[in-house]
C-alpha cells in the first residue's frame, strides 16, 4: 500500500491538520478505526509495519492493533525480502500468533530461523521454506506454546537432531501438515497429541544420481507414528511407486488400532493402488467403528467393492470419489441412502466417474445420455453445496424441459466453485429456435495492434462484451443463477496437458468430444455474468472461433486473478491471439496466467499486451512447436515489474533457452529475490528433470494443469 506524503503534512502529530474534508472528499484518516483497521488488514505485512505505520501517529498506532499483528501471512509476497522480514520479526515478533512462510523458498534458513524470536506463536506454516534438521530443532525449542505446524521433510533429515526441547513441543502439536521429500516418518513419532495430520508425498522414484529409493529406509526406525487421538488423516500422493510404498507404512501403523474420533479419511492417489491387508483391516475397522464426516478413498479400493454401504456418515461436509467407477444407482442407495437429507455437504469431488450420473447398466456408454433424475435427486439431498467437480467424463443431456444438467444445477445456488466438462454445457442438441450467434460488438484488434469493427451493436448496450443473446443457453441461464461463483473450470472431457506429473511431455491428445464442437464463443461470453468470479479455467473448446468471449469477460470479470487457458481452437493455428490481447488489457487484477496452446508465437506483441496486466506475478507458456521472441520477453520483464515467475516451454532449441533463461537472471535476479525462471524445449529429453527444481508453490499452482475444484475438502489448512 503507497500512502502519499501530501496528505500527512505532520507525521509527528497525531492527525494531520482538519482531517476532515480535502479537495474533493473525506480524507482518509476521517474514517473511523473500525473502518480503518479494515482497510488496513488488505495490506501486506511487511508494507504495513514497515512503511505505512511510520506516516503519522494514528496510522503507527492502528497497524500495531492485534489483529493485524496476532496473524502475520507473508507467503506469496514476494517482495519480502531477507532484511525485510528480520526486520519484521524484530519489531512485531512478540505479538505474533499465527505466522506464515508457506513457500518463501527464497528465504535462506538463517532468515527462517529468525521464527524463533516469535515466542508466542501458536501456529507456524514453514512449508517450502529451507530448514535443516538442527535449524527446526532451534525454532522449535523456542516456540512452547505451538499447536500448529506444517513443515518439508528434505533428503537429510535426521530425527535423532532434534533436542529434547524440540520434541517437548512437538508432543503439544495438534494440527501437522508434512510434505515429504523424501522416506521418513519425519516429526510424526514426536507428536503424540496430534488431532489431524495432513501428509504430501512428493518422494520422486531416482535420486539426481539415479539411484533407486526405497520405503524400506523407514523400516528400522525405532519410532512410528501414534495416532490414538487422531480425527483427521489426509494423505495426497504425487506420481510413483516410492510415494505408495512409503504412505503404507503409515497406514499399518493406522490399521493397528483405528482412532475412535477418527472423522476425516482421505488418501488421493493418482493411478491405481493396490489394496493391502493392512489397509482392508483399517477400512473394516472403520466400517464398525467410526461415523466419517469427510471420505477420500483411491479408485482401486471402491471399484466392485460394497465398503460404502458399510461406511456411516453422521454430517459430512466432503466427499470425493474422483475416478472412481460409481454409478449413479450407487451414487445415491450407498451414498445419498436414496435421497437423504445431506445439506451439510460443502464439497463434492466426482471428477473422472463416468458412470456417476447414468443407470447402473453394463452395456451404457461413456457418451450416452444421463438420467436426468439421478441429477435430480443429487441436487435435492445437497442443496447446501459450495465446491461441485463434474470433469472428466462425458454427462451429455437428454431432450426434454428441465433435465438438462445446467437446469438442474442452478438450483445449487450456494456455489462457489464449480468444474464442469465441455460437453456437459451443451445444449442436448441444435434448436432451430436460438438467435444466432452474433460476433462482439465492439472493436477487437486483428492480428496485434490494428482494430476493425466486426460487428454492430444488438441491444440497448453496446459495451456489454457478450458475443451474442444468450438468455435461451441452458449454460448462460446456470451462471445467472450463481452470480457469487469464484472459480469456474470448463475442460474438454477427453483433454490431457502436455505436462503430466514427473513424465515426460506428451506429444499427442486425444480429440474433443463431438457435442463440445456445439460449445463456442457464446458460451464462453456468458461467463462475463459472473462479477466476482477470481480464478476461471477454459480448455479443449474446439470452437473458439476468433475468441471474441474472451473480451466479454475481461471487462465484466474485474475480480480475476488466474486464468488458465489451454487448446481453444483448432491445434493447428492459434484464432484467438487478437481477442487475447483485448481480453489483457482489461485484467488489471490477474496475477497467474497459465497459457497451454501448440504453435503459439510468443512475439513482441502477445508480451506487449501482457504488459497491460500490472499485478501479473506468474505466467507459465506451454506451447509444442510454438515459437518465442527472446528481446520481447526481456522487454516484457523489464516493464512488468511484479513478474517473479516466468516459465516458457515452447518448440524453440535448447540453446536459445538457456541463453535467454541465463539473461533474465543476470538482469533481474538481484531485484526480484524470489524470481524463478525456466525456459525450456518442451520435448527435450531431460524436461523431467528441470521440472524437478520448480518450486512447489508454483509446481503446483502454475507449472502443471489440473482441476482445483473441490481438490482438497474446504479450509482443510490456513
Amino acid at each position: 500500500m503507497e500512502v502519499d506524503a501530501p496528505c500527512f503534512q505532520d507525521t509527528s502529530s497525531d492527525a494531520p491538520p482538519a482531517a476532515a474534508a480535502v479537495a474533493d472528499g473525506a480524507h482518509l484518516l476521517g474514517f473511523s478505526d473500525e473502518i480503518l483497521l479494515h482497510i488496513l488488514s488488505h495490506v501486506p505485512s511487511i508494507d504495513l509495519i514497515l512503511n505505512v505505520r511510520r506516516t503519522c501517529r494514528k496510522l503507527a498506532a492502528l497497524c500495531l492493533d492485534k489483529s493485524l499483528t496476532h496473524t502475520v501471512l507473508l507467503q506469496k509476497d514476494y517482495e519480502a525480502s531477507e532484511d525485510k522480514v528480520k526486520q519484521l520479526v524484530t519489531e512485531i515478533g512478540w505479538e505474533i500468533q499465527q505466522l506464515s512462510m508457506a513457500g518463501c523458498y527464497w528465504l535462506s534458513g538463517s532468515t527462517v530461523e529468525h521464527v524463533a524470536r516469535c515466542r508466542g506463536l501458536v501456529k507456524v506454516n514453514l512449508s517450502g521454506c529451507h530448514l535443516t534438521s538442527l535449524r527446526l530443532s532451534k525454532v522449535l525449542s523456542a516456540l512452547q506454546r505451538l499447536r500448529s505446524l506444517a513443515i518439508d521433510v528434505s533428503p537429510g533429515f535426521d530425527a535423532s537432531q532434534l533436542s529434547g526441547e524440540c520434541k517437548a513441543t512437538l508432543s503439544r502439536v495438534r494440527e501437522l501438515k508434512q510434505t515429504l521429500y523424501t522416506p521418513s516418518y519425519g516429526v510424526v513419532p514426536c507428536c503424540t497429541s496430534l488431532e489431524k495430520l495432513l501428509l504430501y508425498f512428493e518422494i520422486l522414484d531416482r535420486t539426481r544420481e539415479g539411484a533407486v529409493l526405497s520405503g524400506q529406509l523407514m523400516v528400522g526406525q525405532s519410532n512410528v507414528p501414534r495416532y490414538q487421538h487422531l480425527r483427521v488423516f489426509y494423505a495426497r500422493l504425487a506420481p510413483g511407486y516410492i510415494n505408495q510404498e512409503v504412505v503404507r507404512l503409515y497406514l499399518a501403523v493406522l490399521s493397528d488400532r483405528t482412532p475412535e474420533n477418527l472423522h476425516a479419511f482421505l488418501i488421493s492417489v493418482p493411478g491405481s493402488f493396490a489394496e493391502s491387508g493392512a489397509t482392508k483391516n483399517l477400512l473394516e475397522s472403520m466400517a464398525r467403528n467410526v461415523a466419517l464426516d469427510a471420505l477420500q478413498l483411491p479408485k482401486s479400493w471402491l471399484n466392485g467393492s460394497a465398503l460404502l454401504q458399510h461406511m456411516k456418515f453422521s454430517s459430512p461436509f466432503y466427499f470425493s470419489f474422483s475416478r472412481c467407477a460409481l454409478s449413479g444407482g450407487h451414487l445415491i442407495r450407498r451414498v445419498i441412502d436414496g435421497g437423504r437429507d445431506l445439506r451439510s455437504l460443502a464439497g463434492l469431488n466426482l471428477s473422472g466417474c463416468a458412470h456417476c450420473l447414468a443407470p447402473d447398466s453394463l452395456l451404457r456408454k461413456a457418451e450416452d445420455d444421463i438420467d436426468s433424475g439421478i441429477l435430480e435427486t443429487l441436487v435435492a439431498a445437497c442443496g447446501n453445496l459450495r465446491h461441485l467437480n463434474l470433469s472428466a467424463a462425458h454427462h451429455h443431456s437428454p431432450e426434454g424441459p428441465g433435465r438438462h444438467l445446467c437446469q438442474l444445477l442452478a438450483r445449487l445456488c450456494h456455489l462457489r466453485s464449480l468444474s464442469l466438462p465441455v460437453c456437459a454445457v451443451a445444449d442436448s442438441a441444435p434448436r432451430a429456435d436460438r438467435a444466432p450467434v452474433q460476433p462482439a460488438t465492439h472493436a477487437v484488434p486483428r492480428g496485434f495492434g490494428k482494430k476493425v469493427r466486426i460487428g454492430v451493436p444488438s441491444g440497448p448496450d453496446p459495451f456489454s462484451g457478450q458475443a451474442g443473446p444468450l438468455p435461451s443457453s441452458v449454460f448462460w441461464s446456470l451462471l445467472k443463477s450463481v452470480p457469487f461463483l469464484d472459480r469456474l473450470e470448463l475442460i474438454g472431457s477427453n483433454f490431457s496437458s502436455a505436462m503430466p506429473r514427473n513424465e515426460p511431455a506428451i506429444r499427442n491428445s486425444l480429440p474433443p468430444c463431438g457435442r463440445a464442437q456445439s460449445v463456442g464463443d457464446s458460451e464462453v461470453a456468458a461467463i462475463g455474468q459472473l462479477a466476482f468470479l477470481r480464478h476461471l479455467t477454459l480448455a479443449q473448446l474446439p470452437s473458439i472461433l476468433t475468441g471474441s468471449g474472451l473480451v466479454s469477460i475481461g471487462v465484466q470479470c474485474q475480480q480475476l486473478q488466474s486464468l488458465s487457458l489451454a487448446h481453444l481452437g483448432t491445434m493447428g493455428k492459434v484464432a484467438y491471439t487478437s481477442a487475447l490481447a483485448d481480453m489483457l488489457k482489461h485484467c488489471k487484477r490477474l496475477k497467474d496466467l497459465r497459457l497451454e496452446q501448440p504453435y503459439f508465437s510468443a512475439n513482441a506483441q502477445f508480451f506487449q499486451a501482457l504488459s497491460q496486466c500490472s499485478a501479473l506475478q506468474r505466467l507459465c507458456l506451454v506451447s509444442r512447436s510454438g515459437t518465442l521472441q527472446p528481446e520481447a520477453v526481456l522487454a516484457f520483464m523489464a516493464r512488468c515489474l511484479h513478474v517473479v515467475v516466468c516459465h516458457l516451454f515452447t518448440g524453440e532449441s535448447l540453446s536459445t533457452c538457456r541463453s535467454l533463461q541465463q539473461s533474465l537472471l543476470r538482469s533481474f535476479q538481484a531485484e526480484r529475490p524470489a524470481l524463478n525462471v525456466v525456459i525450456f524445449p518442451l520435448l527435450h529429453e531431460g524436461l523431467t528433470d528441470v521440472i524437478r527444481d520448480v518450486p512447489m508453490v508454483h509446481l503446483d499452482e502454475v507449472t502443471l494443469f489440473k482441476s482445483r475444484v473441490a481438490e482438497e475438502p474446504p479450509n482443510l489448512w490456513w
